[in-house]
């Protein structure tokens, strides 16, 4: 049997997975930006209480699953040596597993090596979800990130040299009307010089971080089409697949760099020359929020 804590968050392409809680909440959760996990203490769950859940799957259920995830936000921390225990009871009890997935911080990526990360994704952990939020220095300092742009560079590039997929994300609207340009520029920047698989685009909105809010001066809906726009002109990576498909956006886009990238542009100035024939939406501020935890 399953004994979630929730909250529990995962990814959209992890829609179809199994989920496992291994940790309980982020290890860095200090985030200025984040509410996802402000109502949980940060803790390790044991080797023995994970593998008895696993366990628990009926054996009749066992070969429909080919993914899981690992959960809370920060699954990568997990002792070394515990994680491969629980990836070895995992591919033992789900004979069509194809993948692993799991949260990695910049944190939890300082603690493993990248022999350690080889034999993890040997073991079938295969891609890991990171929070860029920005490469502006300036912007995650301020969102108290704990890392700078080139200190994350450095270990997400260590994941993709171990063979996994990287999937990153950043967040529209996080630097405020002030640094909105140069989030932008500096965050094609980080993606340029990293070649992630996958990059993602949020959109800032409320949750558990009406504080931080209020220390911005908010971008508008115009400005935020603006700060997309100098972002998809200013990303050159090699081989990226780019989505902006979670429920925050208000603005939807999903293409292949190199491939796409003439076409992503102007799909950004369709929505540009749409949104100012609207009267009132250019200057109108987005309040998408979520109430519940």
């Amino acid at each position: 049997m399953l004994n979630y804590v929730e909250p529990v968050f995962r990814p959209p392409s992890e829609a179809r997975s199994l989920i496992f809680q291994i940790t309980i909440g982020c290890s860095q959760n200090h985030c200025a930006f984040c509410g996802m996990y402000k109502g949980k203490r940060f803790r390790i769950r044991p080797v023995a209480e994970v593998i008895a859940e696993i366990d628990s799957i009926a054996a009749r259920f066992r070969h429909h699953v080919d993914r899981v995830f690992l959960a809370d936000g920060d699954a990568l921390v997990y002792p070394f040596e515990g994680l491969v225990q629980i990836l070895d009871r995992l591919a033992a009890a789900f004979p069509n597993l194809t993948r692993v997935g799991s949260y990695a911080s910049p944190k939890s990526l300082t603690t493993k090596s990248l022999d350690d990360l080889g034999v993890l994704r040997d073991k079938k952990l295969r891609i890991v979800y990171f929070g860029l939020e920005s490469g502006d220095d300036v912007t995650l300092k301020a969102v108290n990130k704990g890392f700078t742009a080139a200190e994350m560079a450095t270990e997400a590039a260590k994941a993709r040299k171990a063979g996994m997929k990287l999937s990153v994300t950043a967040i529209l609207g996080l630097a405020g009307r002030e640094r909105t340009l140069e989030h932008a520029r500096e965050t094609a920047s980080w993606v340029n010089g990293v070649n992630p698989e996958y990059f993602s685009l949020l959109t800032l909105f409320h949750r558990h971080n009406d504080g931080f809010i209020r220390t911005l001066s908010q971008c508008t809906r115009g400005e935020l089409l603006l700060e997309a726009r100098e972002m998809v002109v200013h990303l050159h990576p090699g081989r990226t697949i780019l989505r902006s498909n979670h429920v925050s956006n208000f603005l939807n886009l999903a293409g292949s760099y190199p491939k796409d990238r003439e076409r992503l542009v102007a799909d950004v100035d369709a929505a540009i020359a749409h949104a100012r024939r609207i009267p009132g939406y250019w200057d109108d501020v987005p309040v998408y929020e979520e109430e519940y935890y």
